[in-house]
């Protein structure tokens, strides 16, 4: 079983523009201890009927935090360690060393992490290693592949310096 992590990881999308895809990582969240992070602008109401029903009865054990722009939320947590996740950075999210409280960030299904927020310094660029010729992968199921790779180093512990186990 999981483990709840005393400092959680925190999930941000940015400009998300499916109901379901952001359900579906509040689902991800309840079940995962994981806090949600969007960041305006969504493409759809807080209140959409998909988005509730991809979330399913877990809402309430989502903590969600809503920020008006991309700034607003780097002045929340200046100190974060995030990761950027994009199918056109050059190194893997095997590659990243997870610790408990990193921010996970993640763009918009129409068009990803805009330049300024990968050029902006603001962390790591990281991406899911797929297939040559391939243009991406949905935004909920990279945000899963993510967040349980996280946890699973963060379990092994990866944050602590502990031997990290290769197989």
């Amino acid at each position: 079983m999981l483990e709840p992590l005393a400092r959680p990881l925190h999930l941000v999308l940015v400009s998300p523009q499916i109901p379901p895809n952001t359900g579906n990582v509040a689902r991800l969240c309840a079940v995962t201890g994981s806090r949600l992070i969007l960041v305006e602008p969504l493409g759809f109401s807080i209140a959409d009927r998909d988005l509730k029903r991809a979330g399913l009865d877990y809402w309430d054990k989502v903590f969600l935090k809503l920020y008006p722009t991309y700034s607003a939320y780097l002045e929340e947590f200046p100190d974060a360690r995030r990761w950027l996740f994009s199918a056109r950075a050059s190194t893997s999210l095997y590659a990243a060393r997870f610790e408990a409280g990193d921010h996970l960030v993640f763009g918009s299904e129409v068009t990803g992490l805009l330049p300024e927020v990968m050029e902006g310094g603001s962390g790591q660029a990281v991406t899911i290693p797929m297939l040559e010729a391939r243009r991406s992968l949905n935004l909920s199921t990279s945000v899963g592949i993510a967040t349980y790779e996280a946890l699973r180093q963060v379990q092994l512990g990866r944050a602590a310096g502990q031997a990290f186990p290769t197989s």
